[in-house]
């Protein structure tokens, strides 16, 4: 691993933030672009969301010199300002089902109570903010990464059309399904309860060769990318778990010499980038965070029912698949600096 990057921070800390090592030195670091990567997750913008309103304001503390990245770790701090701690205090010694409470308490022996603390989807601000950085990076090398959201409470979409999701509230890939998804988020979102969804998310331009087999394989590592966004259950490379019922006649992506017939593979044969796009399906659980009562044990054991208060997102998938982009951007990013030195007259050229 070239390109690392490690997170601080609670959901109802003082701030959350990232420190992203391994950024080659002389990257024009745009601050306006940042901003708008962490403008897209943010919530509190519209009724399919939280309500909790967060400025998500980024503040640059080192890494950076007069507007170049430095080659030297980028830390970056983003400072909480909208908490309601209070809304929690029902919850001090109970285990919200759904949620990490249960876990937590009995891997540490205590638990941040307050939106979950550490195990808060919060903390994905901040992978937000070191994916615009490898985004940057990428842009240079022609690379772009795109997502959408592609099913809603099981409503699926019927085409992908990314243009269509930068203008959707919900960022829906597909125009013609969009209305149906909403109105499902907002069924689910009036009886106090939530729904699940699916964000595709593709990189488009990479170059034949990322990956390092065999046990730093692009795809393995994109699966562990997305599997350690919160609330992510299970992740698919191209055709995934279709490519079990198919035959292989019908699987395999013929090759002529302008390129692949098809695409089946999602740009990845052998843990190796092919040159085609790279496409992943991303499966979001419902938000566990509900208003309906529910059965549940305290921390001393008892069992009692408990209605949950707070503000949470009626879907988390919507702003997850800007995370699902972020999260996609490191991987590409770091496997092509790893990449740089895969053959030996590219190590020869660099330092003659």
């Amino acid at each position: 691993m070239k390109l690392r990057f490690s997170t601080f921070g609670e959901s109802h800390g003082k701030a959350l933030g990232c420190i992203l090592d391994g950024v080659p030195a002389g990257l024009e670091i745009d601050e306006e672009y940042i901003q708008s990567e962490l403008d897209r997750r943010k919530p509190g913008k519209s009724e399919f969301e939280t309500a909790r309103k967060e400025a998500d304001k980024v503040e640059i503390l080192s890494g950076v010199f007069e507007g170049l990245s430095t080659g030297t770790p980028i830390a970056m701090v983003i400072y909480n300002t909208n908490q309601k701690s209070r809304d929690y205090t029902n919850i001090k010694d109970v285990f919200r089902p759904g949620h990490a409470d249960f876990t937590y308490f009995h891997k540490y022996g205590l638990r941040d109570y307050r939106g979950g603390g550490r195990s808060s989807a919060r903390e994905t601000a901040a992978r937000v903010a070191a994916g615009a950085i490898a985004k940057l990076m990428l842009k240079k090398l022609g690379i772009e990464i795109l997502s959408g959201i592609s099913e809603v409470a099981g409503i699926k979409a019927e085409s992908y059309n990314y243009e269509n999701a930068k203008e959707s509230i919900i960022y829906a890939l597909d125009s013609k399904m969009e209305e149906a998804q909403k109105e499902a988020i907002l069924k689910a979102k009036n009886e106090h309860d939530s729904v699940g969804g699916v964000s595709r998310v593709i990189a488009k331009g990479c170059p034949v060769g990322l990956g390092q087999p065999l046990y730093y394989k692009l795809d393995g590592v994109l699966a562990d990318a997305m599997m350690g966004i919160n609330a992510v259950k299970a992740v698919e490379i191209g055709d995934g778990v279709l490519s079990a019922s198919a035959l292989g006649s019908t699987n395999n992506d013929a090759i002529r010499r302008d390129g692949f017939e098809s695409n089946h593979a999602g740009g990845i044969l052998g843990g190796i980038s092919n040159g085609e796009d790279i496409v992943m399906n991303v499966y979001f659980k419902p938000t566990p965070s509900i208003f309906k009562e529910q059965h549940t044990i305290t921390t001393k054991d008892e069992e009692v029912d408990f209605a949950l208060k707070g503000r949470h997102d009626p879907c988390v998938a919507i702003r997850g698949t800007i995370v699902c982009e972020s999260m996609m951007a490191l991987v590409i990013a770091d496997m092509i600096l790893l990449n740089m030195g895969s053959k030996m007259d590219g190590v020869v050229k660099y330092y003659a």
